[in-house]
C-alpha cells in the first residue's frame, strides 16, 4: 500500500466523475440513460445531491484505489489503460450484465452503464499506470 500514489489515485477519481459527467450529459447519453431508467429532468432534480455525488465520490476513490493496488508501482500508462479496460469490460461490465439480465433491464440501459465503467476504468487505469 506504501507504493500507491495517491495523488495518482485522487486524480484518477477526479477524471473518472469529469467523464461521468460528460458520459451522461445531453452531449452523450443523457436522454437515452433517462429513457431507459425512467427518471425525468425534474425527479433528477429532486435527488439528494451531497447524498448521491458524495457517495459516488466515495465509491469511485475506492475503486482507483483498488486498480492502483492492482497495477502496482512497476506499471506504466499502456499497462494501465489496458488492465483499465479489462477490469471495466471483464470485472464490472460482465457484473452488471449478471445483474442486468436477472432484472430483466434493456440492453441499452446495460450498455450505457457498462460502457461508462469500462472507459472510465480505462482512463484510470492510463493515469494510474503514468502516474504511478
Amino acid at each position: 500500500m506504501e507504493n500507491i500514489n495517491i495523488w495518482a489515485v485522487l486524480t484518477a477519481t477526479v477524471a473518472s466523475f469529469v467523464l461521468g459527467g460528460m458520459w451522461f450529459s445531453p452531449i452523450l447519453f443523457a436522454k437515452p440513460w433517462m429513457q431507459v431508467t425512467g427518471l425525468s429532468e425534474g425527479e433528477l432534480a429532486k435527488g439528494n445531491m451531497a447524498k448521491i455525488f458524495g457517495g459516488s465520490f466515495f465509491l469511485t476513490l475506492i475503486m482507483a484505489f483498488n486498480l492502483a493496488a492492482f497495477l502496482g508501482k512497476e506499471s506504466d500508462w499502456a499497462w494501465g489503460l489496458t488492465a483499465g479496460l479489462l477490469a471495466g469490460v471483464g470485472w464490472v461490465g460482465t457484473a452488471l450484465g449478471v445483474i442486468y439480465l436477472f432484472e430483466r433491464r434493456p440492453l441499452k440501459h446495460f450498455l450505457i452503464n457498462a460502457g461508462f465503467q469500462a472507459v472510465s476504468f480505462g482512463v484510470m487505469g492510463l493515469i494510474l499506470g503514468w502516474w504511478h
